[in-house]
Parts: structure tokens; sequence; C-alpha cells
């Protein structure tokens, strides 16, 4: 990974976004009459009024005393769904619903940015003629509110959630730049509610085929914005549990990459990111649509103490939830 440049501070928006320097002229406007009359120069334009484009994607900045005008996301109402054991080989993937059955939960959208440390590298020029970022972005989040922080029925008839609170994420920049590996999820210099997202332009230009880089880019975008308003079990949870999680996410709203398997059983249940993205879902599928909701919640309430927090959540260990997912593959292969 790429050393970050020091000098960089996400706290100043004179470095975000892609900037443009525009020159201007003073240009001599004549008047052709009939008459010949003398030519009168025009009054060239101060300084701060020079014209600027709008920009491509370059909201402004917030600081730790303004926060960002909220904006509510209308979540849909889940489906009903009963506890039935189901095939794990056909994880189940949710679509958007068109209406709302009851008042939807307001979610605040953060102030969204986009800071590309090289408009010349491949990778950018890439993202930019595939990738809609505020679109992609809006969606991950809505997607995020929906599958971990939708209220139960019996939670939208009260006036507040405080069982599904997600953290409180004010800012996320997307940030672009040359780096090894694939991207990761931080807190910014300011403080660690305004998240950054690092993404490799290294891996935007490596994506094949072409066709595929906008599904790889809503699906890698999607997983780190799970870091920004997850739950941690106060930092005690196991990693693989976190990325697990991130990529249940990515899973529900089908964005999979092809070379995922379900099949594919690791050693281990906390082997994390798509492994134990299945083992969420088989845990979904058993036990009932809202258990990845409730695991996510718990690890909001206290800290992460493995026996005590898989049988207060499902009644067993989960060593021998694990072995009961490797059975039913064994099972159903």
């Amino acid at each position: 990974m790429s050393r970050p440049d020091p000098d960089r501070n996400l706290s100043g928006a004179s470095n975000l976004g892609i900037h443009l320097t525009l020159s201007t002229r003073d240009t001599t406007s004549e008047s052709i009459t009939s008459q010949a009359t003398k030519p009168t120069p025009s009054m060239p334009l101060p300084p701060d009024t020079t014209p600027v484009p709008e920009p491509v994607f370059m909201p402004g900045m917030s600081h730790r005393t303004e926060a960002p005008a909220p904006t509510s996301i209308a979540v849909p109402k889940p489906p009903g769904s009963k506890k039935t054991e189901a095939d794990p080989q056909q994880p189940t993937t949710t679509k958007k619903e068109s209406g709302d059955e009851e008042p939807p939960l307001p979610i605040e959208l953060p102030r969204l940015r986009l800071h590309i440390e090289d408009a010349g590298h491949e990778g950018a020029s890439t993202f930019l003629s595939s990738v809609n970022a505020t679109a992609v972005l809006r969606a991950g989040i809505q997607d995020i509110a929906k599958h971990l922080y939708t209220p139960s029925p019996s939670h939208l008839g009260s006036s507040s959630h405080p069982a599904l609170r997600p953290p409180p994420t004010r800012s996320v920049t997307l940030i672009l730049r040359a780096m090894d590996g694939v991207a990761y999820t931080t807190g910014s210099d300011l403080d660690s509610d305004h998240k950054e997202i690092h993404l490799s332009l290294r891996y935007i230009a490596s994506v094949t085929p072409a066709s595929r880089l906008a599904a790889e880019m809503a699906g890698v975008v999607t997983h780190e914005l799970v870091h920004c308003y997850q739950w941690n079990g106060l930092g005690a949870a196991p990693g693989g549990l976190v990325e697990g999680v991130a990529d249940w996410v990515r899973l529900r709203c089908g964005l999979a990459p092809p070379h995922w398997r379900p099949g594919d059983v690791p050693g281990r249940w906390d082997a994390g990111y798509q492994h134990t993205a299945y083992l969420l879902q088989y845990l979904e599928d058993r036990f009932g649509d809202g258990t990845v909701r409730r695991l996510n919640d718990k690890l909001r309430r206290g800290r992460y103490e493995e026996k005590a927090f898989w049988t207060e959540l499902l009644g067993r260990p989960i060593e021998q939830l694990f072995e009961d997912y490797k059975a039913t593959f064994g099972k159903e292969r």
C-alpha cells in the first residue's frame, strides 16, 4: 500500500475533488453600425467573480462545528418471513420494494464527497466513465439502512427506534488513489464520525471484463460503507465477523462477484468476507429474517464475549452453529 501524502488535509475544501483552473481574457466589444464608432473595452471581471463550472461531484466541506443538513431516505418495510430452514446454496437476495405499507424510518444521509488524487491515472478515467459515484454511495447507504436498520413491525409504531440506531456518521469521503490492495475504510483526521473510504486506482484499472466494472465498484463501495455504519462490540468482535457482515450486506444486495461460492466452507467460522457472509446467510435463513440485524444491534449494546454473545442471540454456541452449517452443506452437495 502506498504511503499517504502527509500534505493532504481533508478538512480543507480546496483540495477535494477534481479541480479545474480556468483563465479569462479581456475582450473588446465592437459595435458595427452604419457609422463607425470608437471601440470601448469591456470591464474585466474581478478575481472573485471568475466563472467556475459546476463540479462533477464535489459538495462543500463540513466542519466539526457545522453539522450537514440531513436528508431523509425512505426505507421500505421488509417483507414478512417465516422461520424456516432454507437452502444456503441459494442465498436470499432482496429487491427494492416499490411501495411502503407503513411509515418509513427516516435515515440521515451524510455529506458525501469524492476526492481523486490523480485525475490522470487510468483508473480515474475508467471510474468516472463507468460509475456514478453519487448514485453508488446513496444506494449503498440505503441498502445498509434496509438490511441492518429497518425496524420490525413492532418498532414502526413507536416514535423512536433505540434498538436500531446506527453510528453517528456525519460524512463519507470516497478517495481514489494509487495504492496496493482494493479498499479500506478509516476515520478522517477530523474525527471518527467523518469516514474515509480509500479505493485503489490500480485495482479499478485491473478489473476485467470492463462490463463488470460498475457492478464491482458498487459491491466494493457497499462493503466499505457497511464499515461506516456497523457496530463491533466495543472493538472486541472478531475481524472475520466484522468483514463477514459487510460482505453479507453485499450478498443481500445481489452484488456478489462471480468467484464467490457458497459451497466453499472455510476451516473457521470467522474466516471473514464471503466465507462468513454465507454462514450469516445460513443463520438468517434458519432463524428468520432480521437475524443479522439483531446480531449487529447486539454488537452495539456491549462488549463482544463469544460464548455469551451467540448463546444469548441464538441459543447455542457458534461452534455448534458452524458444525450445523457444514453438515447442511454436506447434505446439499
